[in-house]
């Protein structure tokens, strides 16, 4: 699996309540989403749901902002590359997943197409229902937003979560996150646990980044500055910005033979992720 490739540029993430990740992570997708290629640098196209709901302590739309910065498994690249609208469009009408996925995408960018976010629901919806990770990601975030679809959280939780459980590291994200404020799913912190480790045991760097800050403060799990070490070490080498500063935080909590072991830990982790089969 590659690496993430945006730069994270939100303030210090300290506070792993619905609020604070809400008020914390804002900051993150604009530049997330002009890094992946969803959207344009313009502010005018930056609005999302997350951004809408994020004054009121809503965590919706914060994975699916990042959703191509890793390529996660089954998802699609970083950015659509437009050569030739008309002929996805053809590939599409075939049933071609993989071109109803990108076409869904140019209509929700306006992308050589006129932007059509209910035509781009009903590709997505085509290519969701053959199973492509990326599509029913796409289409849970256009639930979440209301966008060519009801808004319905328990609908994009839905496909999040059928994501997530063919092996999406970015759906098993957006899972945890829906279970962690109880958006479309009972709030269940045990449960967003789950997907969070499972999201980070395939490099996604959120995920990594979050349980580092869970071991960090002891929330949900116990409180383990090596463990903590340890992920945010990852978390930095994968381009989340202020994993370095906070775990140079953790750092002069620590002893030198702690600091060495956790140091251990992300190499042999790392290692690990280098020598897995890519899905």
């Amino acid at each position: 699996m590659n690496p993430i490739c945006c730069e994270i540029e939100a303030g210090k993430l300290n506070d792993l309540s619905a609020t604070g990740l809400a008020s914390q992570f804002a900051a993150t997708v604009h530049s997330a989403r002009v890094a992946a290629g969803r959207i344009s640098s313009s502010p005018r196209k930056t609005t999302t749901v997350f951004t809408r709901l994020a004054a009121a302590g809503v965590l919706l739309g914060l994975a699916l902002g990042l959703i191509s910065c890793g390529k996660p498994p089954g998802a699609s690249p970083p950015s659509v590359e437009v050569v030739n609208p008309g002929e996805i469009r053809a590939k599409a009408d075939a049933g071609d997943a993989e071109a109803r996925f990108k076409l869904g995408t140019l209509l929700v960018n306006g992308d050589g197409v006129k932007r059509d976010y209910q035509a781009a629901a009903n590709y997505y919806r085509l290519a969701a229902e053959q199973g492509h990770a990326g599509a029913q990601i796409a289409l849970g975030e256009l639930y979440e937003a209301g966008r060519g679809v009801p808004q319905d959280n328990a609908e994009a939780a839905k496909w999040y979560r059928q994501a997530a459980e063919q092996g999406s590291a970015a759906g098993q994200y957006a899972t945890g996150l829906m279970y962690l404020v109880g958006s479309g799913v009972p709030k269940d912190d045990a449960e967003a646990l789950k997907w969070y480790r499972a999201s980070a045991n395939q490099g996604y760097a959120l995920a990594i980044f979050h349980l580092g800050m869970r071991y960090k403060k002891g929330q949900g799990v116990p409180a383990d500055p090596v463990e903590a070490y340890k992920w945010l070490t990852l978390a930095a080498d994968r381009g989340v910005a202020e994993a370095t500063e906070i775990r140079e935080e953790v750092r002069r909590g620590m002893t030198r033979e702690q600091v060495a072991e956790g140091k251990r830990r992300a190499d042999e982790f790392a290692a690990t992720l280098r020598t897995s089969p890519s899905r």
